[in-house]
């Protein structure tokens, strides 16, 4: 069985002939273009599909569903999208205005819920039943893997791990909201630290780093230099994972996985902060007498999203 899957973001739509077990046959991709408007969005990412059919050698007869993987979500219920910031969307019929491009079922989802669902077939998760995929990026996105299946809830929103609360009136968040996880756990956390770090010195060791520079201070210059073990720096990223890891607890207490799997940007620090999450996190679970989830790094990196969206008709099958 072939699936096709379609990644789409704020300036990229990749797409690609996934077969059943994950594997990307053909793939490829084109500038999304969100100033022209949907229709013509959707238009694109249905002739890039076809492309990538053609290029890997198979016809349209061969192909079971199409997914389709978005920055934001699909109403389950209506297969409309409601509210999409990176794509400009506001009611948007996906799933119908994609159908009439090509006659197949059509499944749509958070992009971080397919990525999530591509770690649980075929990247760090396979094997097991149950597993919360996180992504570490400029907010923080999740994916709900239960019982070998995503899991949305009954308005497509269950997923929205990044806006839990977890610092009640803490900081000031997209949403609206105060003290949303990801505004501690996100790249943009150890970002936003580390300019008032390099502020408040501006001969320290992280000014120094990007030459006074604010604008140049990213998620990895802070962690770079913690690696080295500058002690401001060192202390910016252990107030991070700590952060991170009540949020972590949050998902063991609600979901119970067997795994989390870590990624995004920051995961890229490795075992510098696999190791440090894993030094906390016992501290901070429930039943300490009791397993609870073990925490990886997520390892199909940029295909996650190509191969999630795709295998979204093979849990329909």
């Amino acid at each position: 069985m072939l699936y096709i899957g379609i990644d789409v973001g704020g300036t990229t739509a990749k797409a690609g002939v996934v077969d059943e077990s994950g594997n990307i046959l053909c793939k490829s991709s084109c500038p999304t273009g969100i100033e022209r408007g949907h229709e013509a969005v959707i238009h694109d990412m249905a002739q890039l599909a076809l492309s990538v059919l053609g290029g890997s050698g198979h016809a349209l007869n061969e192909i079971c569903s199409v997914g389709i993987g978005i920055p934001g979500i699909q109403d389950p219920r209506t297969g409309r999208v409601p509210f999409c910031t990176n794509l400009g969307w506001h009611d948007v019929p996906l799933v119908e205005l994609m159908q009439k491009e090509i006659d197949k079922p059509v499944y749509v989802t958070n992009d971080a819920t397919a990525a999530g669902l591509a770690e649980s077939i075929a990247g760090v998760s396979s094997g097991v039943r149950s597993s919360v995929f996180v992504t570490l990026g400029t907010g923080v996105g999740g994916g709900v893997v239960l019982d070998g299946k995503v899991f949305v809830g009954p308005h497509g929103v269950a997923t929205e791990i990044g806006h839990m609360i977890t610092v009640a009136g803490g900081e000031l968040c997209t949403c609206g909201n105060r003290g949303c996880w990801e505004r501690y756990a996100s790249a943009s956390a150890l970002i936003r630290e580390g300019r008032r770090l390099a502020m408040s010195q501006p001969n320290g060791a992280l000014a120094s780093a990007v030459d006074g520079d604010l604008a140049k201070i990213e998620a990895r210059t802070v962690i770079d230099l913690a690696k080295q073990g500058d002690p401001h720096c060192s202390e910016i990223f252990d107030n991070y994972i700590h952060h991170l890891c009540v949020g972590l607890v949050n998902l063991i207490n609600l979901y119970d996985p067997e795994i989390i799997v870590l990624g995004g940007g920051v995961s890229h620090a490795g075992a510098f902060l696999l190791d440090k999450v894993n030094a906390l996190l016992p501290k901070l679970v429930f039943y300490k007498a009791m397993p609870y989830a073990r925490v990886e790094l997520a390892k199909l990196g940029n295909d996650a999203g190509i191969i999630g969206a795709a295998m979204l008709g093979r849990q329909e099958d």
